[in-house]
């Protein structure tokens, strides 16, 4: 896990992040942790992040590989705005046992143990995971991606979409797909008898039925079409099934 921290500082950052994110950053006040994403106005996936006060500033935690790409969007749409955008220098250690002075719950689930921002950076060696397989949990680059739509990843469970907030960019396909009556696709929790590549498709019978992603201790995670995950279903070598609950 590589991250960057970026500080956002200024007297309208608050304001500036609210207007863009999925979550409501109202939570940092409240000494907590905020998990979010960044939309495209498409409502697809750009970057998942987590949020923290520092005084009057605030911290993003977001993926290495995504944050110059990140930063770089935030500062097309601050405009004229009193924002400042800078990388911190910051690292992040989690882990799952008692946390230390200074850290705080990850969000999504409490089985995700806790961060803490310092000059030190690493994990207690927790198998990451299988804990996140367990609660079907995804990480950024492997089951979001750019063709991700937030809510069959799960984030209304996992606490990063807000739907009392008001507007931010790509919230009104968002909020049509919460009221749907149904999700047709999304991730899903499968049992997995043998192995197979991260990316490998997914096939009930001899139709597509997904894609087959984090695989830990016989299961997995998947990206399914529900209407086709009713039995056993093949992704290359291995044997899958929708487990329910």
């Amino acid at each position: 896990m590589t991250r960057r921290i970026y500080r956002l500082s200024g007297a309208d950052a608050r304001h500036f992040l609210q207007g863009l994110i999925t979550n409501d950053i109202a939570g940092i006040d409240r000494g907590a942790l905020v998990y979010a994403a960044m939309l495209t106005p498409q409502g697809k996936y750009i970057a998942d992040f987590f949020l923290k006060a520092e005084d009057e500033a605030i911290l993003l935690d977001v993926d290495a590989d995504l944050g110059p790409a990140l930063a770089q969007r935030l500062t097309m749409y601050k405009l004229r705005a009193d924002v400042r955008i800078e990388e911190t220098g910051l690292s992040v250690r989690r882990g799952t046992g008692t946390a230390p002075e200074g850290a705080l719950p990850d969000p999504r689930h409490p089985d995700m143990g806790w961060r803490l921002y310092g000059d030190a950076g690493g994990d207690d060696g927790t198998d990451w995971d299988s804990i996140r397989v367990r609660h079907c949990i995804p990480e950024t680059g492997i089951e979001l991606t750019p063709d991700t739509y937030i809510l069959e990843a799960g984030f209304e469970r996992l606490h990063g979409v807000d739907f009392r907030k008001g507007c931010y960019v790509g919230q009104e396909v968002t909020a049509r797909m919460k009221h749907k009556t149904e999700l047709r696709k999304g991730l899903a929790r499968v049992a997995v008898t043998g192995a197979a590549p991260i990316g490998t498709e997914i096939t009930a019978g001899d139709k597509p039925a997904g894609i087959l992603y984090t695989q830990a201790g016989g299961e997995g995670i998947a990206y399914l079409r529900l209407d086709r995950a009713t039995g056993p279903m093949q992704a290359g070598p291995a044997q899958v099934t929708l487990l329910h609950g």
